[in-house]
């Protein structure tokens, strides 16, 4: 009977937390037009969780390309199809790499960023300051913080894959020595931007949901203590990288299953 009590417990708490999670995901989509309105709020959200990003999104998207570049050589050179080593570059960026090891790196650096600093503001009283004060926090901090994570997402998978893309060049072409014109034409001519770019964005999108929307209800959750904010930040990076990884696997059977 304690097994199926604890079973039973489990998944009430399961649903519970379900529920209240799409209760703050409306309550958030509710109040993201008026926002819009004032926009100098996002646009500062922005520049913390997108600008403050691009360095690591670099140097993480040029070494990603320099990997690329050599194990798509090597693979490609036993079929004696080096010249398509952009091809498979571009692809690799586009269609994958380039918005799952952003959104993962997305929720280590500006996930914790904003986990932190709501969990703060709650520990703080400042949150409660702001109702009693008749401000609605949810308007104020949540919905800017949101729709920042949204808009810089996409942003910063473009600049992952671009960067990478020069990343395979310099390995492939500069330093390897494959045909410079053979790596720019297989590429143009292999990448459909409808389908693998498109796509590539639709997914960006879908993570830059998804990891902002936890970043945020895990920090407007947390305890209002260090050790609460503390876990509440390990908790952000753990749950928002396994959802992307399974929101990754859920997009690509759906979006290429036909190819």
């Amino acid at each position: 009977m304690n097994a199926i009590a604890s079973v039973g417990a489990g998944t009430l708490a399961a649903i519970r937390n379900f529920g209240n999670g799409a209760r703050f995901f409306i309550a958030i989509v509710a109040r993201s037009l008026p926002a819009l309105l004032r926009f100098r709020l996002i646009r500062d959200q922005i520049h913390f969780v997108g600008n403050y990003s691009v360095v690591i999104i670099s140097v993480s998207g040029l070494f990603v390309g320099f990997v690329l570049g050599l194990q798509g050589y090597y693979t490609l050179q036993r079929y004696g199809s080096e010249q398509a080593l952009g091809l498979l570059v571009a692809l690799s960026l586009v269609r994958e790499l380039g918005p799952v090891v952003t959104a993962l790196l997305f929720a280590g650096r500006a996930g914790t960023s904003l986990t932190a600093e709501i969990g703060l503001m709650k520990a703080g009283e400042q949150l409660s300051a702001m109702e009693m004060m008749a401000v609605d926090p949810v308007s104020r901090v949540i919905v800017p913080r949101f729709l920042a994570g949204v808009i810089a997402m996409p942003v910063l998978a473009a600049l992952f894959s671009a960067v990478g893309v020069i990343g395979g060049y310099i390995v492939g072409v500069q330093l390897i020595g494959v045909d410079e014109g053979a790596f720019w034409a297989q590429m143009q001519g292999g990448v459909d931007v409808w389908r693998d770019v498109g796509n590539g964005v639709i997914k960006s999108f879908v993570f830059g949901i998804a990891v902002t929307f936890i970043a945020l209800r895990t920090g407007f959750e947390a305890s209002p203590t260090p050790e609460g904010v503390s876990r509440a930040t390990t908790k952000t990076v753990v749950v928002a990288s396994l959802t992307v990884l399974a929101l990754d696997f859920i997009l690509t059977a759906l979006m290429f299953s036909g190819s």
